[in-house]
């Protein structure tokens, strides 16, 4: 159990370290003074470009897949022994997520977590993130709502995990991470319901025909 504490830390801090922020540095830039605010991949695309941008989600995605994959890989020596593979798995990949949206590095103020969150999954159940980014696709082929397309994205894992039969701590995983993302996303909810949210109308199919 310690283990696992320890490496949930070590997760959450790992997490906290920001794409936009890393990226950001060589431009001496902050994305958080800019658009939204909010220190994520889409604010980077719309703020600073297609290059910055895939760099963020690069970073961010690298660190879920390190914290899912490396850190349970780690024998601390510890007393007592090591958690099941699958229990450090889930937990660092949530910890990550956490650390990416309320990073220690930086005031607590990241991003919503979306990107880290496919870097975990792709080592945890890699399967679910190919429906998942449909799902996130489609949302915003048809609406122009990125955070709509997230939130469905994040919670379409729920069927799909429950679909896989995957163990009860995996679908409770999937519930919290979800669940997580969702409330991350108040904000673009908030927006969409006054309708001021934003929308990438190029990636609309019906301004495609015209």
């Amino acid at each position: 159990m310690i283990d696992l504490l320890i490496k949930a830390v070590l997760a959450y801090l790992l997490g906290s370290v920001s794409g936009s922020m890393v990226m950001g540095a060589f431009r001496h830039v902050d994305i958080r003074q800019s658009g939204s605010g909010n220190a994520g991949g889409t604010n980077a695309f719309r703020t600073q470009g297609f290059r910055f941008a895939l760099g963020v989600v690069i970073i961010d995605i690298g660190k879920g897949s390190l914290a899912a994959w490396g850190l349970p890989a780690i024998d601390l020596g510890l007393p007592g022994g090591q958690a099941a593979d699958i229990y450090q798995q889930l937990a660092c990949g949530l910890a990550a997520v956490v650390g990416h949206c309320y990073p220690l590095w930086y005031g607590f103020r990241g991003g919503k977590g979306a990107a880290t969150a496919v870097g975990a999954l792709l080592v945890i159940e890699p399967v679910v993130v190919l429906p998942m980014l449909i799902t996130w696709l489609v949302v915003l082929m048809l609406t122009g709502w990125v955070g709509l397309g997230t939130m469905l994205a994040a919670l379409s894992l729920i069927p799909a995990f429950v679909l896989l039969g995957a163990p009860a701590p995996a679908v409770l995983f999937a519930i919290l991470l979800a669940g997580f993302i969702v409330f991350t996303h108040r904000s673009n909810i908030r927006n969409m319901l006054n309708g001021s949210e934003h929308r990438f109308e190029r990636m609309r199919v019906k301004n495609w025909i015209r």
